[in-house]
Order: C-alpha cells, then sequence, then structure tokens
C-alpha cells in the first residue's frame, strides 16, 4: 500500500485492529489517566500553585493607592531613574505598579514573612515573571491582583515582562530585594 495511492479496499476503517495498536491505544489511555490524577495531585500537594485574587479597579484608583503606598514606606532611591525602594511591612500589603516601560517600585521583604503583593499594569497587558522562582501572572489594567508570598531564601530576584508590550518591552525589569 501506498501512501499517494487510495487503499485498495475502499471500507479501509472495518479491518480489525491489531494486537499491536490495542496495546498502544491501551498505554496512552492509562498514561492520560494517570496524568489527569497528577494534575489534581499536584493541585493540592504541589508547591507551586499561587494563592492569588483578583479585583476589578481603575489605573486611577491603584496608581493613588501605590503612590500613597510608596509616599509612607520609601527607605531610599536606586538608579539614575531615582526608582522608590519601598520596605514591604512584614505580613503586610506592598504595591507594585507594571507601566511602560517599567516595575515601580522596587520592593524589599524580610525573608520568612508572608506579604500579599498587588500588581495591576497602568496601561497595556503585562506578564510578571520573577525570576529565578519562576512565578509567572498576566498583569491587567482594569484589574488588581494580590499574590500572597512567602520569601524563602535572601537575595536578589529579577522581575521581568513575558508579555509583550511594545518597543521598549526588552528593558521592562524589576526588583525585589529580600533581606
Amino acid at each position: 500500500m501506498s501512501a499517494i495511492l487510495p487503499p485498495s479496499d475502499r471500507l479501509w476503517w472495518k479491518q480489525p485492529i491489531d494486537k499491536v495498536e490495542w496495546a498502544w491505544i491501551a498505554i496512552a489511555f492509562v498514561w492520560g489517566m494517570i496524568m489527569f490524577a497528577m494534575m489534581i495531585y499536584w493541585h493540592v500537594y504541589g508547591k507551586q500553585n499561587l494563592s492569588n485574587e483578583a479585583y476589578k479597579t481603575t489605573p486611577e484608583l491603584f496608581g493613588a493607592k501605590a503612590e500613597k503606598f510608596i509616599a509612607e514606606n520609601t527607605i531610599r532611591t536606586e538608579t539614575d531613574q531615582n526608582i522608590p525602594v519601598v520596605k514591604v511591612p512584614a505580613g503586610g500589603d506592598g504595591y507594585l505598579i507594571a507601566r511602560l516601560w517599567a516595575w515601580y517600585p522596587i520592593l524589599e521583604l524580610e525573608k520568612g514573612q508572608t506579604y500579599k503583593i498587588h500588581l495591576s499594569s497602568m496601561d497595556y497587558a503585562h506578564g510578571f515573571s520573577l525570576q529565578p522562582v519562576n512565578i509567572n501572572i498576566e498583569v491587567l489594567p482594569g484589574y488588581e491582583h494580590v499574590v500572597k508570598m512567602t520569601p524563602t531564601k535572601e537575595g536578589t530576584y529579577a522581575i521581568v515582562c513575558n508579555e509583550y508590550c511594545g518597543i521598549g518591552h526588552s528593558s521592562m525589569l524589576g526588583r525585589i530585594y529580600v533581606k
């Protein structure tokens, strides 16, 4: 039989299925059921799931809340752009703004403390990717995403925008310090 020519027997679907094909069908089905069960297991017991909430807001309202938080908690500024470094109160709420082409401000957290980080976009869809932890959240304008975080290691963590947001997308980087 050739792949170019039509089958000689026009009713090919009425042919009996070979044992080897049945074996592969059974293997695929069993593997599918195992992976289905593992999805439920990973959701309940995996540490990769974020406990997050989302609320409707406006860029103006979120911006006002974030600016108030920044004004009350700024400890220093960094870079030539004088980006504020904001110490989030232990167990408190921190605000992070996504806007053309920056994450604002830089947050400073304490190891072992649990925080609620509020994220929102002022303009376009942005992607919040915390590296090297690999937390990924799509940040949309008009929504306030609240993510619970408990840092377990000290260091500097990079925030990368992983949703194309225009010509300056590749420079949309931010930081979180864990002390």
